[in-house]
């Protein structure tokens, strides 16, 4: 029998393996509490982890118990003046033994709440999705390294001594060197007592003495262990193809565009960003907001910036196609695109903009997730220009997905709908 006892520390910033079981068995309450939370604060604030409640009742651990209205029970009634050995005692009447009058010693539990950490919220908060098609990746400006191993080292640190190996080349060295071995040593020993006890065979007894004598000068002269044998895990760095992406978020940001329809933009933006920056490591991200013109900014002004124009959405499509081809080329980068609309565009501009989501922009992108905004409790109008334009680009089998958005509390569903991968859909 082997007796594992594992004294490793529990690395930093990690929970105890207790709080992992417990975040399992309530995974379904955390996972509700988690998206509700997700629809009442800002998304920017989603990082930062989450104070989570759960009702009591679902804490509990399944347990036995006895059937209030079934099987035979004996009772010891103090007192009884009414019921003599063999009576049947009624059956009290259902929902008896109740009361609706305030009680001063009751005893109740409140509802348990404990805080996630932001690690443990994002990898709910995202679980299940991912961007699809990530497969291509790129070699020659590789910057990522990783640990692989590379034989023994006669030297090292000791947190990487190879103890098989150690116990191996010892093994090797007392065989080939006949080291004595301790039951030998031990069975010259009892027999040199039982001839010292019967005083028979001094002669015998001499030469078993001179025996052991020789055998435990050997066994010291040939340590266990020695210097020789001890081996050490060696690692060497190699280049590790990086697998990377560019995301390019582009929003209208036009006079049409309300405040509260751009919220509903920035707070989906958010979630990708914070989806991108979870999952990928080496991940681009590029912001384009356009009005009648387009430009490329920083994520704070692509955020919060209050600029307003006329709408076209050419110039957006444009600007990215003229960054891919700068900076990005195709057969080094996953490409994806997000953009957010209200779905207006200057008659004039469909043209232009259908020419360039056909022959340009799709060509490049593994997947471009398009999400019109619109104002809750309005009545639903019939679908705007840009909405019929990248529905009959979508039904071309093109890597384009498209979903209407009316509320804050429709973005995190529309969100898992864009990116849950078709396999987990079904």
């Amino acid at each position: 029998m082997v007796n594992i006892i594992d004294r490793r520390r529990n690395p930093k910033g990690k929970s105890l393996a207790n709080r992992q079981r417990f975040l399992r068995r309530a995974k379904r309450q955390v996972v509700d509490a988690v998206n509700e939370a997700s629809g009442k604060r800002k998304v920017a604030d989603v990082a930062g982890g989450e104070k989570i409640t759960i009702p009591t009742d679902g804490l509990h651990e399944p347990v036995f118990r006895k059937s209030a209205e079934h099987g035979v029970r004996e009772h010891v009634l103090p007192g009884n003046k009414e019921y003599v050995v063999g009576d049947t005692i009624p059956r009290p009447p259902a929902g008896s033994g109740g009361g609706s009058q305030a009680s001063p010693s009751g005893e109740g539990e409140d509802e348990f709440t404990f805080t996630v950490s932001r690690d443990e919220f994002l990898d709910l908060f995202f679980e299940g999705l991912e961007l699809p098609n990530m497969a291509k990746s790129q070699v020659k400006k590789s910057d990522q390294f990783t640990q692989q191993r590379a034989g023994y080292a006669v030297s090292g640190s000791p947190s990487n001594l190879n103890v098989e190996r150690t116990m191996r080349n010892s093994l090797s060295r007392r065989i080939a060197l006949r080291r004595p071995k301790g039951n030998e040593i031990r069975a010259l020993e009892e027999e040199i007592d039982r001839l010292e006890r019967s005083g028979s065979d001094p002669e015998r007894l001499r030469e078993l003495i001179d025996q052991l004598r020789l055998k435990k000068e050997r066994s010291r002269s040939i340590p266990y262990i020695d210097p020789v044998d001890i081996r050490y895990n060696r690692f060497t760095q190699v280049r590790k193809p990086v697998t990377q992406a560019v995301m390019f978020c582009l929003m209208d940001v036009s006079g049409s565009m309300s405040e509260e329809m751009k919220g509903l933009a920035k707070r989906f933006f958010m979630l990708l960003y914070l989806f991108l920056e979870r999952r990928y490591r080496y991940v681009d991200i590029v912001f384009i907001r356009h009005t009648h013109i387009a430009q490329e900014v920083d994520e704070d002004t692509f955020f919060y910036s209050r600029e307003t124009g006329g709408t076209l959405v050419s110039p957006a499509l444009r600007m990215m196609g003229d960054i891919v081809a700068e900076r990005y080329p195709v057969a080094d980068w996953n490409i994806y695109a997000a953009q957010a609309s209200d779905g207006d565009n200057t008659p004039a501009d469909n043209p232009h903009a259908n020419e360039l989501i056909r022959n340009v922009i799709l060509p490049l992108c593994q997947h471009f997730a398009y999400i019109e905004v619109g104002l809750a409790g309005h009545s639903v109008r019939l679908p705007s220009d840009l909405w019929r334009l990248y529905e009959k680009v979508s039904h071309g089998q093109a890597p384009l997905a498209m979903r209407k958005v009316r509320t804050q509390g429709d973005i995190f569903p529309v969100f898992r709908d864009l990116f849950t991968p078709a396999e987990l859909k079904g």
